[in-house]
């Protein structure tokens, strides 16, 4: 049946109400069935595009050598996409680049100190000339330096916020002006924290991240006209080499005060950086996604208990972090702890516990 010849159909229908009326053919002015039939022949099923393959795709990530930033970089090549490794580190960058050059991507480590805007902007342009083009930038860079804010040095200070907000602002400015000029739109994910949104850790490094989510919102309003989107990813507690030292009872306290029931690892970013990073969120832009198993949603007075083991284990959560310190060159017990790598973060949890 036509279009036309349900039109017709309807006009002969003398109970026939507004759309939006019920459906229900017992109740007075329903839609009538044949009206149903005819319209549910004129129906086909649109084909699911594939919204999550990064085939073809050009990618960096900043920070990309370990941790969060190896997850970012192994999930978007898992997902199709040619990865750039922007870092510091040396030894390290190249083995991740090695890495996804395994995997059947194209990568390259290119070392950036993201404070510099020449070293940026080199970095932006080496990675065009690699790959040809970029669609997706992740920058990730970030460091914590912990302290009594009462008594942190200026130069902490401004280390945090050079690394974390000002790296991040430069990436972001090199990285769409590239996509401006070709055109072609593209992706910008941030690294915030969920200690943008609660105060967890100091005044720099909180500070830093929330400057991350209204920067994130603010270029997101900008851009959107060139089809940009940016985004932003705020993890929780992540068992990277950063938290390398955090001791076992306060990895068992993160547990028990989140609802999912296990510390985050780089693994659990796999799936938001690859949305982000996809057509399924092309119109999604602005927004600070919040990838945290639950922590921030209470402020919880008592531990949390659960009716079903947590889908991670706790030595299912060390894999990557065990794998980044053995590519790193670094000791590490059992737990994949070793206490000699960042002994201030163990310090200030171990106050804070009274340990």
């Amino acid at each position: 049946m036509s279009m036309d010849e349900t039109s017709m159909l309807l006009m002969n229908e003398p109970s026939m109400k507004p759309l939006g009326c019920s459906n229900d053919s017992s109740l007075p002015g329903a839609l009538p069935p044949r009206y149903i039939m005819a319209m549910s022949n004129q129906i086909s099923t649109p084909a699911m595009p594939p919204l999550f393959d990064l085939t073809g795709k050009k990618a960096l990530v900043t920070g990309g050598a370990v941790g969060i930033g190896r997850g970012y970089a192994l999930a978007l090549a898992a997902a199709g996409a040619d990865v750039a490794i922007v870092d510091i580190d040396d030894k390290v960058g190249p083995i991740t680049a090695a890495e996804i050059l395994a995997l059947g991507r194209d990568s390259h480590y290119f070392h950036c100190d993201v404070t510099k805007a020449d070293q940026v902007q080199a970095m932006v342009d080496a990675v065009v000339a690699r790959f040809g083009q970029l669609d997706i930038a992740v920058n990730n860079a970030g460091i914590a330096i912990l302290g009594a804010d009462e008594t942190l040095e200026q130069s902490a200070w401004d280390k945090v916020i050079a690394v974390n907000l000002t790296g991040a602002f430069l990436c972001c400015q090199a990285e769409a002006r590239q996509m401006i000029a070709q055109k072609t739109g593209g992706k910008i994910i941030n690294t915030a924290s969920m200690s943008a949104t609660i105060a967890n850790c100091n005044a720099s490094y909180d500070a830093s991240k929330a400057g991350i989510v209204h920067m994130t919102k603010t270029l997101a309003a900008e851009w959107g006209q060139y089809n940009i989107n940016v985004n932003c990813i705020s993890p929780s507690y992540i068992l990277s080499p950063m938290h390398a030292s955090t001791p076992t009872v306060v990895r068992q306290r993160i547990r028990e005060l989140t609802p999912l029931g296990h510390v985050e690892r780089p693994e659990d970013l796999y799936g938001p950086v690859v949305f982000l990073a996809s057509a399924a969120s092309n119109y999604v832009t602005g927004h600070d996604l919040m990838v945290d198993g639950g922590h921030t949603l209470n402020a919880w007075l008592v531990p949390l208990t659960r009716a079903l083991p947590p889908r991670v284990s706790p030595e299912q959560e060390t894999v990557q972090l065990k794998h980044d310190l053995t590519a790193m060159g670094l000791p590490f017990d059992s737990d994949g702890i070793n206490p000699g790598l960042h002994p201030e973060i163990a310090d200030a949890f171990k106050a804070a516990f009274k340990l």
